[in-house]
């Protein structure tokens, strides 16, 4: 139980800083932000794996450095793909 209580709260900072990086915060709140930082993860560790750069994500349970940035960029390559279709350009 308290693994996902981690999870959440750090996937919220980390979709937190992807919305500073990408200037959507005051687009969305908390639950977005949370969203945004887990499926970011994902979409991180993917990338990174396809790149070959290595290491895990937050998903994965790696809370090292390469693993909380991999979350981070993976995050704001969410955003830029959800700005890309809202708004026909990336912010």
């Amino acid at each position: 139980m308290m693994d996902i209580i981690v999870w959440l709260i750090v996937g919220g900072i980390i979709g937190w800083l992807a919305s500073k990086i990408m200037r959507t915060d005051a687009q969305q709140g908390l639950f977005l932000n949370i969203v945004v930082g887990i499926v970011g993860a994902f979409l991180g560790g993917w990338l990174g794996g396809m790149l070959g750069v290595g290491g895990g994500d937050i998903n994965q349970g790696d809370f090292s450095l390469s693993g909380l940035l991999m979350s981070l960029v993976g995050a704001v390559v969410l955003l830029a793909i959800v700005n890309m279709f809202r708004r026909g350009r990336v912010r």
